[in-house]
């Protein structure tokens, strides 16, 4: 039986995640930490029944909750400010973690993979855990072998609450279509386009936009454009419900249970991509 720490269970994701952790028999929920509804009942809150009766605790005393808890894994899919003060708290001591936060900054992710190294404890890092979109993240690399020199545009859009911009679903194709490339991202990715006579410069090598659209309650479609010489592919995924990033994170929690090599994993170690 896993141990599950459930960090921001309130939230969109956490009530999904939450949901389908309390009815997983694999799966025990040990504790879940917010800022909000702190002393409530989890189950009762979220309209679940919950064998365990699990109160949600104060996140700012983390620490105390996990010397009465002793979780195995902590899932989180809060904000990046949180993310990045608890996920640390909770890899120093031992606890192995899934993140689905996206905008994290590059120096936590640094920080965090050394202590990952450091205490032994492997975690996994994905902006998007759907099944379909880390197979998008493979067929991107594969189409882009084949279409080099041709046009590609990233083109993701998201429900109006979404703050951060673009997607990190987004960021992954675009940096995997370089990696792809042999380019850097830094150079070649512009993020929308300013108003003007601004010419694109032509092949992917060059040039690949990135393109957000935020309108009202879009779960989540990203597309990417290859266009050619009197031709074009469009490969898209469509997120038609939440469920599928959190039916993904499920299996994700029950992939790094089993993990010994203290290392950073994604879902295409999961899926074996």
């Amino acid at each position: 039986m896993i141990k599950l720490l459930i960090l921001g269970p309130t939230g969109i994701m956490g009530r999904l995640i939450t949901g389908l952790a309390i009815n997983d028999d694999e799966i025990e929920v040990v504790a879940a930490c917010d800022v909000n509804n702190i002393g409530k009942e989890l189950g009762g809150l979220l309209a679940i029944k919950d064998r365990n009766k699990i109160k949600i605790s104060d996140v700012n005393y983390l620490q105390k909750v996990i010397d009465e808890t002793k979780p195995d894994v902590a899932v989180d899919f809060t904000v990046a400010k949180a993310t990045e003060k608890n996920c640390l708290i909770c890899v120093e001591n031992g606890i192995k973690c899934v993140i689905g936060t996206t905008a994290m900054s590059e120096d936590f992710l640094s920080k965090f993979e050394k202590f990952v190294e450091k205490r032994k404890a492997p975690a996994l890092i994905s902006p998007n855990m759907a099944t379909g979109v880390n197979v998008l993240f493979k067929m991107a690399s594969i189409l882009t072998d084949y279409l080099a020199d041709w046009d590609i545009e990233v083109i993701e859009s998201h429900h109006h609450r979404k703050a951060d911009v673009p997607s990190g679903t987004a960021l992954t194709i675009a940096k995997t279509i370089c990696d792809t490339l042999g380019c850097d991202p830094e150079e070649t990715l512009k993020f929308g386009r300013s108003k003007g006579p601004i010419k694109r410069k032509v092949g992917a090598k060059n040039e690949i936009g990135v393109h957000a659209i935020r309108a009202g309650d879009i779960v989540g479609d990203h597309t990417i454009l290859f266009a050619g010489k009197g031709e074009r592919i469009e490969l898209k995924h469509q997120a038609h419900s939440r469920n599928s990033f959190a039916s993904g994170a499920i299996r994700a929690i029950k992939f790094i249970a089993k993990q010994e090599e203290s290392k950073i994993f994604d879902m295409k170690d999961v899926l074996n991509l």
